[in-house]
C-alpha cells in the first residue's frame, strides 16, 4: 500500500531558530518514516519580500538545508530540494492562475495583513497563495503539516483542487492540514521567537552565545530579585524549560521559583544548560555538514531529481486533462 504524501516547506531565511525547530522541523522528522515526504526550500516565495536583497539568498538556502539535515531529516527518506530547481511548480502555478478568481487570493488573511504592514502590492505577492497551492498540488499531496495560522492557505489549495477537478477531470486530492502541536516558543523579549523581532536563539548558536542571549531574556516582571515569589506560568524562561528541561527538574524549578528560593540569574543558567545539552547532537552534525558542503549540495540536487519525477507525472496528467501538448 502506497504511503500518503506530505509536502512541507520554509522560506530560506538562513540559519533556523528554536521556534522553527520545535514548531515545524522536529515534527517533519517524526513524520518521515510514515509518509512519502517532500521538504522544500521555497526560494521563489521569498522573492515577494526580499526581491531587492538577494546577495545572501544562496547562502541562506544552504544554511537552511544544513539545519534540515542536522535536525534529523534523512535524505534517503525525504526529498529535500529547492523550489526553483523544480520548474513544474511554475508551470502549474501559471495554469492554475487561469482558473483562480482574484477574490480568492485577496481574501487570504496573510495577504491582507502583509500588504498593509509591508506595503507589498506586486502581482507575485497577490499570487503567493496560488503558488503555495501549486507547491502542494504538484505532488498531489494528501497532507500539509501547518499551524492554525496557515489553515486559510490549505483551504485555498482545496478550493483550487476542486475547481480544477470539476473543470477538467479528477487529478488532485484535496490536501488536508495536518495540524502541528506547535509550542509557542518565546524569544528573548517574551514575544514569539522570530527573526523579524531579532529575538531568536539559533540552532547554530554556540553554547556561549546561547547563554549570553538567555541572560537578557524577559522574566516575570514582578520578580525583581532573588527572594521575590515568581509566577512560572507567565515566565518565558519557564516556557522554554518545559520544552528542554526534564519534567522532574521543571517541578523543582517551579516550586523554588514560586517560593523565591530560585533567582532568575540561576534559573537562566539552568535553562542554558538544558538547551545546550539538547542541541549539542544537532550542532555537532551541523559542524560536520558545514565542513562538507559538497554533500549538502548533492542532497539538494538528488532531492530535486526525485521531486521532478513526481512533479512531471502530475504535469503530464494536467496537460492531458487540459488538452495541452
Amino acid at each position: 500500500m502506497a504511503k500518503k504524501v506530505i509536502l512541507s516547506g520554509m522560506q530560506p531565511t538562513g540559519r533556523l531558530h528554536l521556534g522553527n525547530l520545535e514548531g515545524a522541523l522536529a515534527n517533519w522528522v517524526a513524520l518521515q518514516d510514515d509518509y512519502d515526504m517532500y521538504c522544500c526550500i521555497v526560494d521563489w516565495h521569498s522573492l515577494t519580500e526580499r526581491y531587492k536583497d538577494l546577495a545572501s539568498l544562496d547562502d541562506d538556502i544552504v544554511q537552511m538545508a544544513i539545519d534540515y539535515l542536522a535536525a534529523g531529516l534523512d535524505p534517503h527518506k525525504v526529498a529535500i530540494f529547492i523550489q526553483s530547481q523544480v520548474k513544474e511548480h511554475a508551470e502549474l502555478h501559471l495554469l492554475l492562475s487561469m482558473i483562480t478568481p482574484t477574490p480568492w487570493l485577496e481574501r487570504v488573511p496573510s495577504y491582507k495583513e502583509k500588504s498593509e504592514k509591508l506595503g507589498l502590492d506586486s502581482y507575485g505577492f497577490l499570487g503567493y497563495g496560488l503558488l503555495q497551492a501549486a507547491d502542494i498540488l504538484i505532488y498531489r499531496a494528501d497532507f500539509v503539516p501547518v499551524g492554525k495560522d496557515q489553515l486559510p492557505h490549505i483551504e485555498l489549495s482545496r478550493e483550487i483542487a476542486r475547481r480544477f477537478n470539476a473543470l477538467y477531470g479528477e487529478i488532485f486530492p484535496e490536501p488536508q492540514a495536518k495540524l502541528t502541536k506547535v509550542p509557542e516558543v518565546p524569544g528573548i523579549d517574551g514575544n514569539k521567537m522570530s527573526k523579524s523581532y531579532s529575538n531568536e536563539i539559533a540552532i547554530a548558536d554556540t553554547p556561549e552565545v546561547t547563554a549570553d542571549k538567555l541572560k537578557k531574556m524577559f522574566t516575570d516582571p514582578q520578580k525583581l530579585r532573588k527572594g521575590d515569589p515568581g509566577r512560572p506560568e507567565i515566565c518565558p524562561v519557564f516556557t522554554l524549560h518545559k520544552i528542554y528541561t526534564p519534567q522532574e527538574q521543571c517541578d523543582v524549578i517551579d516550586r523554588d521559583c514560586r517560593s523565591g528560593e530560585l533567582g532568575c540569574v540561576a534559573d537562566k543558567k539552568h535553562l542554558a544548560e538544558s538547551i545546550n545539552k539538547a542541541l549539542e547532537p544537532i550542532r555537532q552534525k551541523r559542524r560536520e555538514l558545514e565542513a562538507n558542503l559538497g554533500y549538502v549540495n548533492d542532497v539538494l540536487a538528488e532531492g530535486a531529481k526525485r521531486a521532478r519525477v513526481r512533479a512531471q507525472e502530475t504535469m503530464a496528467m494536467v496537460r492531458e486533462k487540459m488538452h495541452l501538448r
